[in-house]
């Protein structure tokens, strides 16, 4: 629940943000010499791009607890009984021994998406993030019906 609030509260700084920047770039093509509307289109530009990866992060972060809900509805979702650090981190080679069975179990089961949703969890717990996330995004599109890229 904490996590769902910072993330709104970081999410509403960014918008508040996005207005303010392009107010400024409304401001620069208003003055209307050739130098003022270029650097007001760039900076119209920026808004933009980070309302987008808003938009696509959040969009992300619904679906994937979408098929969470759903995967623990079913008693499918991974249990969180890994070894921890003194610190509260995940100890690396027990991760490592669980990312090992949940690599085998997608590559046995390619089209299932509650593979790649806890082979995405394994790799998260792994500290690799990137691939955390493609992972993440097949079991999505696995689950969605949509085309899964390679």
């Amino acid at each position: 629940m904490r996590a769902k609030v910072v993330y709104f509260a970081l999410a509403a700084v960014l918008v508040v943000y996005f207005v303010l920047v392009g107010s400024r770039g409304v401001m620069l093509i208003r003055q209307g010499t050739a130098i003022t509307v270029t650097f007001g289109v760039a900076v119209l530009v920026l808004p933009f791009i980070g309302a987008w990866f808003l938009y696509q992060t959040t969009k992300f972060a619904r679906d994937a607890n979408r098929l969470a809900k759903e995967l623990e509805a079913e008693g499918g979702l991974p249990v969180d009984d890994l070894a921890r650090t003194p610190g509260g981190r995940i100890d690396r080679d027990a991760a490592d021994a669980v990312f090992a069975r949940r690599k085998a179990e997608a590559e046995a089961a390619p089209d299932d998406w509650r593979t790649w949703f806890r082979l995405a969890v394994a790799y998260h717990d792994a500290r690799d993030t990137p691939r955390a996330r493609k992972a993440m995004q097949r079991a999505i599109a696995l689950h969605d019906g949509k085309p899964v890229r390679a």
